[in-house]
């Protein structure tokens, strides 16, 4: 059932694009100007990866993409202009990983993203 929040963010359509996962569908969700930051073992809170603007969130998305792994979205919160969602990854040779992202919305699309992530080591 898709869950529109306040600001016309659908949360199917992020569902979809995640376990796609699509590539296209996903920089589609993100504003020109947006925002991610990615904390996780190697690039850590006082040091996070920080991605600036639609072009370096889709050249993430298209490495993210070619990798062979499936995506799950576990679970999904949305409220006015935030949305929160799980993520579980896993590779064939059955590595897995899990990310929890907060977003922040404007004009239904996302301006903020922080993503917290661990892998099996």
């Amino acid at each position: 059932m898709a869950t529109s929040t306040g600001s016309g963010f659908d949360t199917e359509t992020l569902r979809q694009a995640v376990e796609g996962p699509s590539e296209e569908i996903l920089v589609s969700l993100y504003a020109d100007d947006a925002e991610i930051r990615i904390v996780d073992r190697n690039t850590q809170p006082s040091h996070p990866m920080v991605l600036h603007g639609r072009a370096e969130i889709a050249d993430m998305f298209h490495e993210l993409c070619s990798r062979e792994m499936t995506h799950k979205m576990e679970h999904c919160v949305a409220q006015g202009d935030h949305v929160a969602f799980s993520e579980s990854c896993r590779y064939p040779d059955g590595v897995r990983v899990l990310a929890e992202s907060m977003l922040s919305l404007r004009d239904g699309k996302i301006v903020e993203q922080t993503m917290v992530q661990a892998w099996d080591e």
